[in-house]
């Protein structure tokens, strides 16, 4: 048996990091739902919800957190729900929190819609291929301190203390760049770009995308 099977037979826990844009009606009944099925599993973890979405993190025993994500994966608001799965041999959390926002990653831009308009997503094989392309622009979406860690050569870092602080940079951009450049972004788990995609799309860049 490898090293990574004998780890994972260990893992008694999964961790679920998770979002999905999705126009989310009753926000107060979503809530209570999902907070009661999240403890009747004894999952853990902290999830916000809002109008356009949901984005969180929680983590429980592997057969649990099957349950809480199907029962979110069948939610009838929610159509698409991006999951990243990793396994450990402890719980992360110490309580289980749901809630309700004005958007489920700050932008302090709400009526930005990735669901009405976003960036075109690359596949991972391709991303290389395509950023390498001499006119194509490479823009983080990171904060400062994720970017200080690593990023791609030659990625424009706007130096963002927050997510905040990203649209009054992009504005900037729009001064500068011709709307005709072919935009690549990138960030941790994907929420970020999707909805900074979205930002650019509204400042008038055509070709937008994101890995």
């Amino acid at each position: 048996m490898s090293e990574k099977s004998q780890y994972l037979n260990q893992c008694n826990y999964k961790y679920a990091a998770l979002y999905a844009f999705a126009k989310i009606h009753d926000l107060q009944n979503f809530k209570h739902s999902l907070k009661r099925v999240c403890t009747d599993n004894k999952v853990l973890g902290t999830i916000l919800i809002a109008n356009e979405g949901i984005n969180g993190t929680i983590s429980g025993g592997q057969d649990r957190i099957k349950k809480v994500i199907n029962y979110i994966k069948n939610y009838k608001d929610i159509n698409d729900l991006e999951i990243k799965y990793s396994n450990s041999n402890k719980h992360g959390f110490y309580r289980m929190k749901v809630k309700i926002k004005k958007e489920i990653v700050t932008m302090g831009k709400p009526d930005v819609n990735p669901l009405l308009s976003k960036g075109k997503y690359i596949e991972a094989s391709k991303w290389n291929d395509f950023i390498s392309k001499d006119n194509v622009i490479v823009i983080d979406t990171r904060n400062y301190y994720e970017t200080t860690i690593g990023r791609f050569k030659n990625s424009l870092d706007p130096k963002t203390n927050s997510f905040k602080e990203f649209p009054d940079w992009a504005d900037n951009l729009s001064k500068k760049v011709s709307k005709k450049t072919k935009i690549a972004m990138y960030c941790t788990g994907g929420i970020r770009c999707e909805k900074a995609t979205s930002y650019l799309k509204e400042k008038g860049f055509k070709d937008v995308y994101h890995l």
